[in-house]
């Protein structure tokens, strides 16, 4: 009897195992489709992803290939490009009303500028993600579940620069890290919008500086400057000072 029952809990503990990996195999996809879906209806912008790796076992994701394209009426082809994001998700939590991720680790993104100091193709895309923050549910709806994340990191970004307002100014500028902790810990979760606001403010954030830090130390290098040149390095710092304020 206990051989028996041994046997029987050996098939059963092997056939999970089968169901979570055949289940990993396809949610891949499934994740997938939703990015490609879902996320454009957040940002109001094209998002693309080549693929989605998921393996349930260990609770890991890699995203590879994702495209995020620029808003209307600015020419750059997408606003970020990013060759892959890992991440690192208590399995157990994935199908609760509170996800926990332990890490998201963004490696190498190439983010497009495009515009003037205070606007811009990402802060158009942040006044949407705002916008869909704001929206209430229809009734009957069930609400996001929220998401804490332990662990936010970006690394090695560049940021491709097309200045408004300074003759076009083009130039290539790298970030620094931007590394984000506890994220949703205070306040039981943030929704997923909530999420991408707090991203994303700090990748314009971030990006609005190196931006104005390189082009303040431009002017500074010209002995003739006009002053409608330092006008502009004025409104920079101020749009800076306000960015901060909020």
């Amino acid at each position: 009897m206990k051989k028996i029952l041994w046997i029987f809990g050996t098939g059963l503990l092997i056939l999970t195992i089968i169901v979570v990996i055949g289940v990993g195999f396809y949610l891949g996809p499934i994740v997938k489709v939703g990015m490609e879906s879902v996320g454009p209806k957040t940002i109001q912008v094209p998002i693309k992803v080549d693929s989605v790796d998921v393996t349930l076992l260990n609770g890991t994701a890699q995203v590879k290939g994702l495209m995020v394209g620029n808003p209307e009426g600015y020419t750059a082809p997408q606003a970020i490009s990013i060759g892959s994001i890992g991440v690192r998700v208590d399995p157990f939590s994935v199908l609760s009303e509170k996800i926990v991720i332990h890490s998201i680790q963004v490696k190498s993104p190439q983010i497009t500028f495009e515009g003037g100091l205070r606007n811009n193709n990402l802060s158009r895309i942040m006044d949407n993600v705002n916008a869909f923050a704001k929206k209430v549910l229809p009734p009957g709806n069930k609400p996001a579940p929220k998401i804490v994340v332990d662990d936010f990191l970006i690394s090695s970004a560049k940021v491709y620069v097309n200045l408004k307002g300074w003759g076009s100014k083009k130039m290539t500028l790298p970030l620094p890290d931007i590394h984000l902790t506890d994220l949703g810990k205070s306040t039981g979760g943030l929704t997923p919008d909530q999420l991408a606001q707090v991203i994303l403010s700090s990748i314009i954030s971030e990006t609005i500086k190196a931006v104005s830090v390189s082009v303040t130390g431009a002017v500074q290098d010209v002995q003739n400057t006009s002053k409608t040149v330092v006008d502009d390095v004025n409104e920079i710092a101020k749009s800076i000072k306000s960015l901060f304020g909020k």
